[in-house]
């Protein structure tokens, strides 16, 4: 894996979807650099400091979200002469998005009084009354034709569908849930996928016209679904709810095929790999090292005290059943409790797919969906941030706001440390060909290179 030098940022990070460019925003600078030599390409400035920036899907245009002014601005890579302003006034900017085609910016205003569609084209605008979200509840075909959009009024919620050509609303029907969490179409773009967030678990497929095909429920008296994702082959959705199960359902029958637990404690038998991340401190071999007589009296007495402290790292373990996992029980008495599966994603080929109890933030677990059983846990010494897939191949990469980057595939986990002096890494994402790595501090970011192909086995010891 090479690293680069590390830059500056104030905000957010990304990559083009073409993998070519990486846009940083620094305070109210959008910088654009070229993926390889990571030199700058293009520089736009924004009237106030940037918040939010997303690519469009052909990698010509990108938006930057001002929350202070409210206001988007958009930018052309291959006219850089050409600009775009959208200011929504009183109503204000919460968030901004692309929509498919490239063409058209859907923003939603503050206390989702409104979601309006601006068109590039013909500047014209269209309006959805009463989004139920801000960032989530609109979701696109697979061929860019129709939106989802949830909305709700009268203290009901709804789903409006329209179509990504004239933006008119092609139809609304009702949907049975206390709490509309999101919506997902389903990858034959066939149905749309709903799930309830409140009181009731519950996931209910609807088709496009209105009538419910399916629904599942399956405890009451709780908190209901908190994450939903659809495997990258389409064939499974997974279900993750605040009860700490994990459920999955296919996309043919709609019914739910296995449940996956995450206990506290795990004991035999199991075949799963279980991964301790423990200190391994640095030896330093002494012995055949002699300073000159020039050398500095006052300068050798230091470099003895610090080679005697010496430095520590870090390296996985494999540990042996039982073994019980750092567990912390949420607060009752406070809203949002930290429970729940709050993180979830599946691998590249849908073999594989990770998850985190929010009960237990310092434990990832790695499911093997071909034999549906568990086939990893990786126990972090401090809590999860963020972790992703490699795009092409089953690698996980993960990240707990340390010095160290930790690595899973089927082959096994390691560590690796990061050559650069007080980088700590708090966000990661891919690249579209999984070719780069970018790695983010507080205010500074680095890309990491890392090789297509994985080694055919590594020492479970390895740093």
């Amino acid at each position: 894996m090479d690293f680069t030098d590390s830059y500056k940022q104030t905000g957010p990070c990304c990559f083009s979807p073409d993998s070519h460019y990486l846009a940083v925003a620094v305070d109210y600078r959008l910088v654009i650099r070229d993926l390889v030599s990571l030199k700058v390409v293009q520089l736009y400035s924004c009237v106030d400091k940037i918040s939010h920036i997303e690519w469009a899907s052909d990698s010509e245009y990108i938006l930057c979200v001002l929350y202070k002014r409210p206001m988007v601005q958009a930018w052309s890579l291959t006219q850089p002469e050409w600009t775009c302003k959208i200011d929504e006034g009183p109503a204000g900017i919460a968030y901004a998005r692309w929509s498919p085609d490239s063409r058209h910016i859907l923003t939603t205003s503050e206390f989702q009084l409104r979601l309006t569609v601006w068109s590039l084209v013909n500047t014209a605008c269209v309006h959805v009354q009463w989004p139920k979200h801000t960032s989530k509840g609109v979701s696109f075909t697979k061929d860019g034709k129709f939106a989802a959009i949830c909305t709700r009024r009268d203290c009901k919620d709804y789903i409006n569908l329209l179509s990504c050509h004239s933006w008119e609303i092609m139809g609304t029907f009702a949907v049975d849930t206390i709490d509309l969490a999101g919506v997902e179409w389903s990858p034959d773009d066939s149905a749309l996928v709903t799930w309830d967030s409140l009181l009731d678990y519950k996931v209910l497929i609807y088709s496009p016209d209105g009538r419910c095909l399916f629904k599942y429920q399956a405890y009451e008296s709780g908190l209901g679904v908190k994450t939903v994702t659809w495997s990258t082959c389409g064939q499974f959705l997974a279900v993750g709810s605040y009860d700490q199960t994990l459920r999955l359902l296919n996309h043919l029958t709609w019914k739910f095929f296995a449940e996956f637990t995450h206990i506290p404690t795990i004991r035999g038998p199991c075949d799963a790999a279980i991964f301790k991340e423990v200190d391994e401190p640095w030896q330093l071999d002494m012995s055949e090292l002699s300073l000159s007589k020039d050398f500095p009296k006052n300068l050798q007495g230091n470099y003895h005290e610090n080679a005697a402290e010496g430095s520590s790292g870090v390296k996985y373990k494999l540990m042996c059943l039982p073994i019980s996992l750092p567990y912390q029980k949420p607060a009752i008495d406070k809203p949002n409790p930290k429970q729940g599966i709050g993180l979830l994603s599946w691998s590249n080929d849908s073999q594989y797919l990770f998850s985190r109890n929010d009960s237990m933030p310092n434990v990832l677990w790695i499911w093997d969906i071909r034999h549906l059983e568990l086939a990893a846990v990786i126990i972090q010494k401090e809590p999860i941030r963020a972790a992703a897939w490699d795009p092409n191949c089953p690698r996980l990469v993960l990240c707990t706001g340390s010095a160290h980057l930790y690595m899973w595939s089927p082959s096994g986990a390691y560590c690796v440390n990061i050559p650069l002096p007080h980088f700590v890494v708090y966000e990661l994402k891919w690249n579209a060909d999984g070719s780069r790595l970018l790695l983010k501090d507080k205010d500074t970011f680095c890309c990491a290179a890392l090789d297509s192909i994985l080694p055919d086995s590594f020492d479970d010891d390895s740093d």
